[in-house]
């Protein structure tokens, strides 16, 4: 019962009412004709209105105050709400009822304020579960055109759906009819639609913007891209930062601090006044919002730009990390090999014509180098021609009969097991691609190897820029791969990365990044597979790339990149520094307050009255540098 009524006492509506009652309670006396015996104007009302304010928002603080001394534990159980208590009680004691008034008022106004600025941070996750849709177009029968509306939450795994211009895809899937562009905005902070077809993956949450497809469902429910991210994002407004546990064990210590002051003024001084003012100007309340509301604004931020943190400890973290260790696939690089180079060593054979028998030797392999040459040869528009013979050796190479040719298609090895020599100059370019961290594939026949096709991945566009960026802000960067050393050698240049260990197991990679903290680095490890689980848990602060990167990494990781546009990451150290800067000058600034207001206190300059207005000014003021951490720019 108690509980309810504070729970309706508290909030905007009633404060409001209690502020009403607090301007009649300073502006009934002033405009009354009455006055007392020493001339003093008096309340015309036979009752102070300002018993209305402490009721609607003293209430409030001192159920919370007992609350916290009966249910919590050691320290916790002081709080700034006891010391508020206090002072609100102590003011009524000396009959200056306006100013007890005033402080619970303006204490709750603090509340409010510091509950819009959390509330506007959380925008982000707000929109992400508005966003999650509540029914879905399944096509039923053996006849495409039949279609029923069914809630989302009775899709079921392998469904085929339709989707049609404007409306919102209901779970994760896979297209497998027509062509569209979907707003993924929501998802991976991209500001343009996205050109989808057949076999590309569509997210839950996002908008089809214009033409009609039918994709099977893939992932659903609680397993669906939309319901991860809003779990993420949920997880961080679990968790407190370490700046801000300090700042609650402060306001706990500064409760008996501002007792023994109020006490020793009070005793000086002879004047009751004075120790109650001491009470009123010497609550921790900006001490304790400055870090809360700093890190929900900047968590609301990052989520705003795609950049999902998970906890409040992890943002300080980032703000502290001087050292960057990448993974390379699928991190630095998209993870895709693609046809790169492709030479003939027979003049008789042009590059188009040895692409063509390559590809049709390698349609029915499932090795992952021989699908890349069939998806090139198709991208090209080459035609394929079916084998009349197919024989594959697993991590060497295949040999295959195309249009009355018997040719032997593999690495070095499997090539020189065949029988065929290997010229001069195939070696050189075997070697010159081996610097070049490329994969290469030989094309022989009984007679000679007549070709060469090289396969790499591909560094990100934006991987160089971004380490620029990195080591102007004084952050070295190093990369940590299992591939061999030269090809990581040539990405790290082609990167501008310095510090190269390759040939890494996961266990080894644990191992550098455990290396490189016991030399004093706070270190950062961004990666996208099941092999980077280890490091990005090891790791001071674990990013992950969390469109295309395992499930395993993103759980492990504190931070995901949901666009997995690595180019955040000079973002993303940039608003935890402002983070931590921000959290600091608020921490001092409430401090030079206090100590300002307790001073002026005791001296008498301040009142319970105008020690409420400047105390709570402040915390206000806190409140405020914290909120504009959401809109700030970072370029």
């Amino acid at each position: 019962m108690i509980k309810r009524i504070n729970d309706f006492l508290a909030g905007l509506p009633m404060t409001i009412v209690g502020g009403i009652f607090l301007v009649m309670s300073f502006v009934l006396p002033r405009i009354s004709t009455a006055t007392s015996d020493k001339g003093l104007p008096i309340n015309p009302l036979p009752w102070d209105p300002a018993w209305v304010t402490i009721i609607i928002c003293g209430l409030p603080l001192l159920y919370l105050a007992v609350w916290r001394i009966i249910y919590n534990k050691g320290i916790s159980k002081i709080s700034s709400a006891l010391l508020i208590s206090i002072a609100m009680i102590a003011a009524i004691a000396i009959g200056d009822l306006f100013a007890a008034g005033e402080v619970a008022f303006i204490m709750e106004i603090g509340a409010i304020l510091e509950d819009m600025t959390t509330n506007r941070a959380k925008k982000g996750l707000k929109k992400l579960i508005s966003l999650t849709p509540t029914q879905g177009r399944r096509i039923t029968g053996d006849n495409s055109e039949q279609e029923e509306m069914i809630p989302a939450d009775q899709i079921r795994q392998n469904d085929i759906l339709r989707i049609l211009p404007g409306e919102t895809v209901p779970v994760d899937g896979i297209i497998i009819q027509g062509e569209t562009s979907i707003d993924q905005s929501i998802m991976t902070g991209e500001s343009l639609p996205v050109d989808k077809g057949i076999g590309e993956n569509v997210f839950c949450g996002t908008i089809n913007r214009f033409g009609s497809i039918d994709i099977r469902a893939t992932k659903v429910g609680e397993d669906s891209s939309l319901q991860k991210l809003i779990r993420m994002v949920q997880d961080a407004e679990n968790k407190q930062a370490p700046m801000q546990r300090i700042a609650d064990k402060c306001a706990s210590w500064l409760v008996p601090v501002a007792m023994f002051i109020a006490i020793i003024a009070g005793v000086a001084t002879h004047n009751i006044v004075r120790a109650v003012t001491v009470l009123v100007v010497f609550c921790p309340c900006a001490l304790v919002l400055a870090t809360p509301t700093a890190i929900m604004a900047a968590i609301g931020q990052a989520t705003k730009h795609g950049v999902i943190i998970k906890s409040g400890e992890t943002l300080e973290k980032m703000g502290k990390v001087n050292t960057i260790a990448f993974d390379k696939t699928g991190t630095l690089t998209y993870g895709k090999l693609e046809v790169s180079d492709i030479f003939s060593f027979d003049s008789n054979i042009s590059e188009k014509e040895l692409l063509a028998l390559t590809a049709s030797a390698e349609a029915k392999s499932e090795h992952p180098l021989g699908k890349a040459i069939v998806a090139y040869a198709k991208e090209k528009e080459i035609a394929i021609q079916t084998s009349d013979f197919f024989q594959m050796q697993s991590g060497k190479g295949i040999c295959a009969e195309v249009s009355g040719r018997k040719l032997y298609i593999g690495n070095e090895k499997y090539i020189l097991q065949c029988g065929i020599k290997l010229s001069p100059t195939i070696d050189n370019e075997l070697e010159k691609l081996r610097i070049q961290g490329k994969a290469s594939i030989l094309v022989a026949d009984a007679d000679s190897c007549f070709g060469l096709i090289a396969l790499s991945d591909v560094l990100r566009p934006e991987a160089g820029e971004m380490v620029s960026k990195l080591s102007n802000m004084n952050t070295d960067t190093v990369l940590l791969t299992g591939d061999n050393q030269k090809t990581a050698v040539y990405f790290a240049s082609q990167a501008g990365i310095k510090n190269v260990k390759a040939d890494l197991l996961p266990e080894e990679k644990v191992q550098s990044i455990s290396e490189i903290q016991e030399q004093g680095n706070c270190v950062c490890m961004i990666g996208d597979g099941v092999n980077d689980a280890p490091a990005l848990k090891i790791a001071d602060v674990g990013v992950a790339m969390g469109s295309m990167g395992s499930d395993i990494a993103v759980e492990a990781a504190d931070i995901a990149l949901m666009s997995d546009d690595i180019s955040k990451i000079p973002y993303l150290k940039r608003l935890s520094n402002a983070t931590v800067a921000t959290i600091k000058i608020s921490i001092t600034l409430s401090m030079c307050i206090n100590f300002i207001a307790v001073t002026c206190s005791v001296l008498g300059i301040l009142n319970p009255t105008t020690g409420a207005l400047v105390h709570n000014a402040g915390s206000c003021f806190v409140v405020l540098i914290a909120a504009l951490l959401y809109d700030r720019k970072f370029e």
